[in-house]
């Protein structure tokens, strides 16, 4: 994830690559050569022979899956999340009184953007490289505009954590919380638009889609660490926040699934759909939770947030699982282009 832009995966075709029978592709495998029948017959077309697929010279994939590690980029992607809805949850906590849930949630988000950050500079490999992004300010890059939320967001942040614990300073840290509640959608979605930026079929395909999943799971995560952290007479919103939720996770997750066509099998298969099918029950699990015993007691609280945490955690690292395995995969790079340019010659 070095430089300043997101990193796009590359078409991986050799301009010196054989021609004639040595250039012959290969035939497409599983779900891609089904789709690809499916669509022949659709257009009345009899095919002689199985339709073959372009992968590439040499047995490469068709596109460089991005570098990136799942425990820094997801770990920063989930992190993030928690990070801006807690500072919206602390905002609303702080102007009606639920004064220990939202110094509960301005520390904890002032410690996972501060985590965040630590891990996008792991993945960067030098602390310099995050530097070098701040020199400039490119609105086209969602990486640069992500720098600088994090570099505009993480110090008020801190002012809001560190006005709450010391009690010095009450109307800067209001004024600190605010702000912070005001940048904390985008730090909270901005990360979706980041992996959508790029050429991975499991992402880019559900652009539309992954940044209200993301903030769906994100205010799943902040509502969770209001319920594992705050008193049970202050956590009224945060149930309602978590059944919100879980709710809007179930529908942009069903959108994704609509919009990626073959592609969607990235996300209900192998380690992606292990982790994905986690994140549906334990949020699940977490909102119901909440909602029938966490206004009653304090370890069936502790236990939903904890549940709707995990949830989400797995929700972000299962998306990104998700967008490796298609990027490695050749058949869900070019089936949907062909599936797109046969559509608008139909049309």
């Amino acid at each position: 994830m070095s430089g300043e832009d997101t990193p796009r995966g590359d078409v991986g075709a050799d301009t010196s690559a054989p021609t004639g029978r040595e250039a012959v592709p290969q035939v497409l495998r599983g779900g891609g050569e089904r789709r690809l029948r499916r669509g022949a017959k659709g257009r009345g077309e009899r095919s002689m022979v199985p339709r073959a697929e372009f992968r590439d010279y040499y047995g490469r994939p068709v596109i460089k899956a991005p570098a990136w590690q799942a425990r820094d980029i997801a770990g920063y992607f989930f992190l993030g999340g928690l990070a801006g809805a807690g500072s919206v949850l602390a905002a609303g906590a702080h102007a009606t009184g639920r004064t220990s849930t939202a110094t509960a949630l301005k520390c904890s988000s002032l410690g996972a953007v501060s985590l965040a950050t630590a891990a996008l500079i792991h993945d960067l490999g030098r602390p310099a490289r995050f530097g070098n992004m701040l020199r400039v300010m490119k609105p086209t890059s969602p990486m640069s505009v992500g720098s600088w939320l994090l570099a505009g967001y993480g110090p008020l942040a801190g002012g809001a954590a560190v006005s709450a614990l010391t009690g010095r300073l009450p109307r800067t840290g209001a004024a600190a919380t605010g702000a912070a509640a005001l940048l904390g959608p985008a730090v909270a979605a901005y990360t979706a638009v980041l992996a959508a930026d790029t050429a991975v079929p499991a992402w880019h395909d559900a652009y539309r889609e992954l940044p209200y999943l993301f903030c769906a799971s994100a205010t799943a995560a902040a509502s969770g660490m209001a319920l594992a952290a705050g008193p049970v007479r202050e956590n009224g919103p945060a149930r309602c926040a978590a059944v919100l939720a879980a709710a809007a996770d179930a529908a942009a997750e069903k959108a994704a699934d609509r919009s990626l066509g073959m592609v969607a099998e990235t996300w209900h298969t192998g380690r992606a759909g292990r982790l994905i099918r986690a994140a549906r029950v334990l949020t699940t699990a977490g909102a119901a939770g909440s909602a029938l015993f966490g206004g009653r007691s304090r370890a069936a609280a502790c236990a939903s947030g904890l549940a709707l945490l995990a949830g989400s955690a797995c929700t972000r690292f299962g998306v990104f699982a998700a967008g490796i395995a298609s990027a490695e995969d050749p058949a869900y790079t070019v089936v949907p282009q062909r599936e797109r340019t046969a559509a608008r010659q139909d049309g």
